[in-house]
């Protein structure tokens, strides 16, 4: 507890330099406050490092392009200053799918949608069906009115981090005009393409070049089975997990009346440190594969330039390095 000290010989005090008392020693307690608030932040965010090589887990929320639910992940891009999006929003005009997705995340609302299936409501049984409507059919995590507030939002010129599918991509805006930085390993060769285009949902943008000059892929058809093949591969591991968890939710049908919702909580966190862990082996087993097949290529023309390039690009797209302003 702080106190106020007073002058040794004041026999009277009036309020005013009682509120500038109480105003200097609020002052310093907030400074101190923010100083051991900031320490938490910087152990927090130290603790997770580790997971930048893997890659991180946040929790979107679908009401706004920078909305997520706060967990010790977020702090790393807080403390950094990296502005982090999002396009996955609910039509705010779609009211029924506004009611069902409310104000929830990602996870929450899964769990709504497993509470929902339980009940005895009709109501509530339409309204988990809506929302799992909503997640099937926005499967690639990013919808047009998503699209129109991150165009919006981001300010011209900002260096940012755009989340979708699982990937963490680095994102600007140059003449109003949405730019992901391009790191598909069907442009190994393509020294050229550096940003393309987010203008759509479907993933099928213009390439650039760093001045954001249009230029067509030397080979558009093998870089095209490159940037399919990215592209497929995101839509089916999210398409995998949506129906991995609607498997599960035959087994939560099947849980026993009256479990407590500690040991629910606990059912539903092992079965997410699950998948997540699976998802990081297919990861690393996909990133394996890629540079086997660099080698191979490399081996055939006699050179490791193509070799050194698939290392730096098979890993994780949650690279800080890729947002540096001078690569532009």
């Amino acid at each position: 507890m702080f106190e106020v000290k007073l002058p040794p010989m004041m026999e009277i005090i009036t309020a005013e330099q009682l509120m500038e008392y109480l105003a200097s020693n609020i002052q310093y307690l907030y400074k101190l406050i923010a100083f051991f608030l900031c320490w938490q932040n910087m152990s927090d965010a130290m603790a997770i490092l580790h997971k930048l090589q893997t890659g991180l887990d946040v929790n979107v929320k679908f009401t706004g392009v920078r909305v997520f639910e706060y967990t010790p992940e977020c702090i790393v891009f807080d403390l950094l200053d990296i502005p982090l999006y999002h396009g996955w929003l609910v039509d705010p005009q779609i009211a029924d799918i506004v009611k069902a997705v409310g104000n929830c995340s990602y996870n929450q609302l899964v769990e709504k949608i497993i509470g929902c299936k339980q009940s005895d409501s009709s109501e509530l049984i339409e309204e988990g069906s809506v929302a799992e409507q909503f997640l099937n059919s926005t499967a690639t995590q990013l919808t047009y009115h998503g699209l129109c507030e991150l165009t919006a939002t981001v300010q011209e010129g900002e260096l940012c981090v755009f989340f979708r599918n699982n990937h963490f991509s680095t994102m600007t805006k140059h003449k109003g005009q949405l730019y992901l930085l391009v790191t598909d390993q069907g442009f190994l060769t393509e020294d050229k393409v550096v940003w393309e285009s987010l203008h759509n949902v479907d993933g099928d943008g213009n390439f650039c070049d760093s001045e954001f000059h249009l230029r067509p892929p030397s080979d558009p058809e093998t870089v095209y089975r490159g940037q399919q093949d990215q592209i497929d591969q995101d839509y089916l591991m999210a398409l995998s997990l949506q129906q991995e968890q609607q498997s599960q939710d035959l087994n939560w049908e099947q849980l026993p009346e009256g479990i407590s919702d500690l040991e629910l909580a606990k059912k539903l966190q092992e079965e997410e440190d699950r998948r997540a862990s699976q998802y990081y082996q297919e990861q690393e087993q996909a990133a394996a594969a890629a540079a086997t097949a660099a080698q191979v290529q490399v081996r055939r023309t006699g050179t490791w330039q193509h070799l050194n390039s698939a290392r730096k690009c098979s890993r994780p797209v949650c690279a800080f390095s890729d947002m540096n302003p001078s690569s532009l």
